[in-house]
């Protein structure tokens, strides 16, 4: 009775393992053919950069001023806590 308890223990481990692993199988084909057909048949759209007179965009010159501004908060708590 033992014996036949530990291989029906073994062949529904087995049966349980192979049912996930197919699922998991399935699941990567699935994502990767959606995957395929979004590239597909949806491209993505690169636009181009606007062409502008200026040398810095307006970006630039918000990300710069936010450099200073952590820069001037670093060196002020610096100073502070000497």
């Amino acid at each position: 009775m033992q014996g036949s308890v530990i291989e029906q223990g073994l062949q529904l481990m087995l049966f349980g393992m192979g049912t996930v692993l197919l699922f998991l199988t399935l699941l990567v084909l699935a994502t990767r053919l959606m995957s395929y057909v979004l590239i597909r048949f949806f491209p993505p759209v690169i636009e181009p950069l606007a062409q502008t007179g200026r040398v810095g965009s307006d970006a630039a010159v918000a990300h710069s001023q936010h450099i200073a501004a952590i820069a001037a908060a670093i060196h002020r708590y610096r100073s502070d806590h000497r």
